[in-house]
């Protein structure tokens, strides 16, 4: 009998990291998953309840890129097997009114400990992360900072950059467009862009959380040979 995959989650408070979970917990294939996170997530602790599966919450209090990354090397030293790692951590929000320091001290920094983490571990030949359609690390660092614009994806393309090199051998990128069912997301959005999905081009389109979880799952268990990036509809394929 084949033992079952062993996950471990950065980000899992988030609306995508939220769907990941349930996913991961619905997945036959998941025995465990493992977050990483400053509190406890009572919606998680529900859903593994529910679905008879094995959730171990590691606390990070103090969320620094230190703290995160010996974090990730205890939590992986108590676990042998398939081990599968993601990431969907991100400000989803209020990227606008933060600088550009503040930004990169989440989305780059810490994404870059857990990816170090990883690798030092030893364990773990593969990441699914999530980015954002557009992520550039050469796009200008002035202007604002809201999703989308110039800064923004300086920052997306900086932490995949950094995910990337510091990392585990193969990482597969995944870049959505508009996130259909985040609690960031404008609902006005969410009702109208959908309507205009025949003239949007591909990439573009706009996705469900759980799609991309769906897609980011699939991808781990395929055990792909090397580092790629997705977009819409690629991950669309996945979920086929």
């Amino acid at each position: 009998m084949t033992s079952k995959r062993t996950a471990i989650v950065l980000g899992g408070s988030g609306s995508v990291g939220t769907a990941l979970l349930q996913e991961l917990f619905r997945d036959g294939a998941f025995g465990t998953v493992i977050t990483l996170s400053r509190r406890s997530l009572p919606e998680a602790v529900a859903m593994a309840r529910a679905a008879g599966s094995t959730l171990v919450e590691r606390l990070v209090p103090d969320m620094s890129p230190a703290a995160l990354a010996e974090a990730t090397l205890a939590a992986l030293r108590e676990h042998d097997g398939e081990l599968e790692a993601f990431s969907v951590l991100g400000i989803g929000a209020g990227t606008a009114k933060l600088t550009f320091e503040e930004h990169r001290a989440v989305d780059v920094a810490l994404n870059e400990a857990f990816a170090r983490g990883l690798r030092d571990a030893g364990k773990v030949e593969h990441l699914a992360f999530m980015s954002a359609v557009g992520a550039d690390p050469t796009a200008k660092a002035s202007g604002g900072g809201g999703a989308g614009m110039s800064r923004y994806n300086r920052v997306k393309g900086e932490a995949e950059a950094a995910v990337r090199a510091s990392g585990p051998a193969v990482v597969s990128v995944f870049r959505p467009a508009m996130i259909i069912g985040s609690r960031h997301t404008p609902w006005i959005l969410e009702k109208g862009l959908p309507l205009l999905s025949f003239v949007t081009p591909a990439k573009f389109k706009s996705i469900r959380v759980e799609q991309i979880a769906k897609a980011m799952i699939a991808t781990a268990k395929r055990h792909p040979a090397a580092s790629a990036i997705y977009h819409y509809p690629e991950m669309m394929a996945l979920t086929a």
